[in-house]
């Protein structure tokens, strides 16, 4: 496809710096990019300096940590005014939570036998490119597993590092409405990512999706990387219900992860996409 709304690169918790990355979205036929590191601009700069050299569309974007209902969401921005006053305050708020939050991670793995790892995080996170900003659990995934605490990132995430694991710190981010409003003061256009990621029931994802909706968001991302077609199906249920636009985007993080740059399934095409909002963009075609 070619357009991508959401990837990630070294600036956060992605393998690739910024301009690499542009880079290889371009080689992939992605010819509007959005940027979308974990709570951090860092990488924009690079990114959109690489896209104008390729003849590509660079938009504003990030992905910001969030609360509701004692789980961690997840909200990606758009569009917006990167020197917004409450955004800048809230990423450097979010900055300094993800050093508390890498500190707690490490100090609960030292606690269970494993000790080491904030340093082996960010040995992990430099080797990528050190970007100044906290490891996330990615890194300590790679760390876990070089310790031989486990076998693969996989169980990294399945015994300690994923939902409601030891390693899933969330005290240090804002909530639901606060995050969105946040977006909402830069211009941004605001979209839930991931809606199905969450280990809800139906009526509790329903209802995220209704406050997220109260509380000023734009768009569902509908589509997320190659995720089955029925929850594809189900997302676009409730975004006709809630009329809220549809967003897509491949989540990508590394070459060999488990999506790559404009990859995803189709978007129903009677779904309203948000990136019809931005200026000069055309519709994505099927490579």
């Amino acid at each position: 496809m070619d357009v991508d709304l959401h990837c990630h690169s070294t600036a956060s918790d992605g393998a690739l710096a910024p301009a690499v990355l542009v880079a290889r979205a371009h080689e992939h036929g992605v010819r509007l990019l959005a940027l979308t590191d974990h709570d951090t601009l860092e990488g924009l700069d690079e990114a959109r300096s690489t896209a104008d050299a390729l003849g590509m569309q660079l938009v504003n974007g990030i992905e910001l940590s969030c609360t509701w209902g004692g789980a961690t969401i997840h909200v990606l921005g758009y569009d917006f005014t990167a020197e917004a006053p409450a955004l800048r305050q809230a990423i450097a708020e979010l900055h300094d939570g993800r050093w508390q939050r890498a500190a707690e991670i490490s100090r609960r793995l030292e606690a269970k036998g494993m000790p080491g790892a904030m340093e082996g995080a960010r040995a992990v996170q430099q080797e990528l490119g050190d970007s100044g900003n906290a490891p996330a659990r990615p890194h300590f995934a790679e760390f876990l597993v070089r310790a031989g605490h486990v076998r693969d990132r996989a169980e990294a995430f399945r015994k300690w590092l994923g939902s409601g694991k030891l390693g899933d710190v969330k005290q240090h981010w804002p909530a639901l409405d606060q995050a969105i409003g946040t977006l909402l003061q830069a211009g941004a256009w605001v979209s839930l990512a991931h809606p199905w990621q969450y280990d809800f029931t139906r009526s509790k994802r329903r209802k995220l999706i209704a406050d997220f909706a109260q509380a000023g968001g734009h768009a569902l991302e509908v589509v997320n990387g190659m995720q089955p077609a029925e929850q594809v199906g189900g997302l676009a249920i409730l975004a006709r219900e809630f009329g809220l636009l549809a967003s897509v985007g491949s989540d990508f993080h590394a070459p060999g992860d488990w999506s790559e740059l404009g990859m995803y399934r189709p978007l129903p095409e009677d779904l309203s996409p948000l990136w019809a909002r931005f200026l000069h963009v055309r519709q994505p075609t099927a490579i």
